[in-house]
C-alpha cells in the first residue's frame, strides 16, 4: 500500500513529501513524521517536482514493496541533479536491513538521509545536520530502546486517529521479519495512551484505533502489568470518544477476558482481525504461530458466542515451504468453517534473514497460483453470504470520504467495518450517520441514509 501525505501549501515554505509503503504502523509512523516537519515551519504537498524534501517511508515485508522503492528512488536521481538542495531521505523497515543500506549507499549516492524503524523522533536533527554538512546521513539503531512520548502527528483524517500502544514483536514466526525491523515488545504506559485519546477526543476525533504488532500481549512489559482487556476498559470510559477499533492480535494471547471487554465495552466495535495464517497444525508447528486449528475454531466459537455479531476477518497465507495439497485442504476447511467475512491473502515469498527463507521444498509458483484461486474462490461466496445478513438492516456508518467514481456518493463503515456506499454530499464527511442497506454485494453494502 502506497499513500502520499498532502495539504495546502503556502508558496513562500519549504515543502515536504512523504511516500508510504507497508502496515498501519508505517503510516502512523509517516503521521508523525509530517507532525514534526510542520512544527518545523515544512508544509504539505503530493507535487513531487516541486518539493523541497522527500521521504520515502518503507515496508520490508513484502517483496513488492521492497522492488518499489528501488524503482521510484532511481526515478528521483534526476530530480535531485536538477534539484541539488532537494533532501532526499529513505527510513523505514527496509532501513533495518544492512545489505538495504549497503545498496542504497552504492547504488542511490544522491539519497542524503538513511534512519530506521527506532529513531525517527530524530528527523529534525538530521535535517539540520545534512543542512550543515551536505554530506549522507546513516543512522539506524538496531535496538528500540525507551518509547519516546509527545511525538506531533498530522493525521490523514480529522474524525479518526492511529494511536500505538505498544511497539515491536516477540513471536518471531518463521516467515516474518517485523521482529527484526521493528524489535522486541515495548508497551507504552496506559497514563500516556489514555491521555493521548483523552486530547484526541476533545480536538473530535470519533474513532480510534489501537496498533501494535500484536496487542493481545500488551502490558507484558510494563513494571505494573495492566492487560490489553484493562486498556480496553479505561479507553470506553473516555468521554467523546465513539469507536475504538484494535490491530493486530494473536491467537496465542487472545484470552477470555479479552473476549468479555470486547462484549462490555460500548465503544469497541464488533470486528475482530484475528490472522489464522494456515489450517494444516503441522504448517502451522514450521511457522512456530504456538496454536493450532483446533484452538483457533474454538476461539472463534467463543467470539461468536458472547458478540453475536461479530464480523471477523483474517489473514492467510498460501504456498509456505513445505505445504501439501492435504495441509492446504486443511486451511480451506477453516474458512468455511469460520464463514469470514473477508481475508487478507498473501502468496508465501521468500524474506531474506527470516527461518523460513532457507527451508527446503519451496512449492513452485504455478502450485501456489491454483492454490491461490481455489481459496478466493472459496473465500468469495462467504463474503458475499455473510453481507446479505445486512440486507433491510439500519447500521450505524462513519462517513471516510467521497466516492472515487462519483462525487454524489459517500463512503463509510460500519461498525462491523463493512464498507458502504450511499448517496449523500462532501460536507457529510466525518459524521455517525444511519444507513438502511439496500444490497449487499461481496466485499460491499450499498444503501441510503435514514433521517431521523
Amino acid at each position: 500500500m502506497q499513500n502520499n501525505i498532502n495539504n495546502t501549501q503556502d508558496k513562500n515554505q519549504k515543502k515536504y513529501t512523504i511516500v508510504t509503503w507497508g502496515c498501519q504502523m508505517n503510516e502512523h509512523d509517516s503521521e508523525k513524521m509530517a507532525g514534526m516537519l510542520e512544527e518545523m515551519g515544512y508544509v504539505n504537498t503530493d507535487d513531487i517536482q516541486h518539493t523541497d524534501l522527500i521521504i520515502y517511508n518503507t515496508c520490508l515485508v513484502r517483496e513488492n514493496a521492497e522492488l518499489k522503492v528501488y524503482g521510484n528512488l532511481g526515478e528521483l536521481k534526476a530530480l535531485k541533479r536538477d534539484k541539488p538542495d532537494l533532501i532526499i531521505a529513505v527510513s523505514g523497515c527496509m532501513m533495518q536491513k544492512k545489505e538495504v543500506r549497503d545498496v542504497i549507499k552504492q547504488k542511490y549516492r544522491f539519497v542524503d538521509i538513511l534512519f530506521g524503524t527506532h529513531n525517527l523522533h530524530k528527523l529534525p536533527e538530521f535535517i539540520a545536520n545534512h543542512n550543515q554538512t551536505s554530506k549522507m546521513i546513516v543512522d539506524v539503531w538496531e535496538d528500540g530502546g525507551e518509547i519516546v512520548e509527545g511525538l506531533p502527528a498530522h493525521r490523514k483524517h480529522g474524525f479518526k486517529a492511529f494511536v500505538n500502544i505498544m511497539y515491536g514483536c516477540n513471536n518471531f514466526c518463521s516467515y516474518c521479519i517485523v521482529p527484526y525491523t521493528r524489535g522486541r515488545e515495548r508497551s507504552r504506559n496506559p497514563e500516556d495512551i489514555v491521555k493521548e485519546i483523552e486530547k484526541l477526543a476533545k480536538e473530535g476525533y470519533k474513532e480510534i484505533t489501537l496498533l501494535g504488532q500484536n496487542v493481545n500481549s500488551y502490558g507484558k512489559t510494563l513494571e505494573n502489568k495492566v492487560t490489553f482487556a484493562e486498556l480496553l476498559r479505561m479507553i470506553d470510559k473516555i468521554e467523546g470518544v465513539e469507536r475504538v477499533r484494535f490491530m493486530t492480535s494473536h491467537p496465542k494471547d487472545l484470552s477470555e477476558e479479552l473476549i468479555y471487554a470486547m462484549r462490555d465495552c460500548d465503544t469497541v466495535c464488533e470486528h475482530f482481525h484475528l490472522p489464522f495464517q494456515a489450517g494444516s497444525n503441522r504448517v502451522l508447528k514450521i511457522m512456530n504461530r504456538k496454536y493450532t486449528k483446533e484452538k483457533y475454531l474454538e476461539i472463534v466459537g467463543r467470539l461468536k458466542e458472547e458478540v453475536p455479531n461479530v464480523s471477523i476477518t483474517t489473514d492467510i497465507i498460501v504456498g509456505f515451504p513445505g505445504e501439501t495439497d492435504e495441509d492446504f485442504e486443511e486451511t480451506l476447511d477453516v474458512v468455511r468453517k469460520v464463514g469470514f467475512d473477508s481475508a487478507f491473502t498473501f502468496l508465501y515469498s521468500i524474506r531474506e534473514g527470516t527461518p523460513a527463507a532457507d527451508m527446503e521444498n519451496q512449492v513452485p509458483d504455478d502450485i501456489k497460483r491454483e492454490r491461490f484461486q481455489r481459496l478466493l474462490d472459496t473465500l468469495r461466496p462467504l463474503s458475499h453470504e455473510a453481507n446479505q445478513h445486512y440486507v433491510n438492516e439500519v447500521v450505524e456508518v462513519l462517513i471516510e470520504n467521497v466516492s472515487k467514481n462519483n462525487d454524489d456518493v459517500l463512503s463509510g463503515r460500519t461498525r462491523t467495518n463493512k464498507l458502504v456506499h450511499f448517496a449523500g454530499t462532501k460536507d457529510l464527511i466525518g459524521q455517525l450517520v444511519n444507513v438502511k442497506i439496500d444490497e449487499a454485494k461481496t466485499w460491499t453494502l450499498e444503501g441510503h441514509i435514514i433521517n431521523e
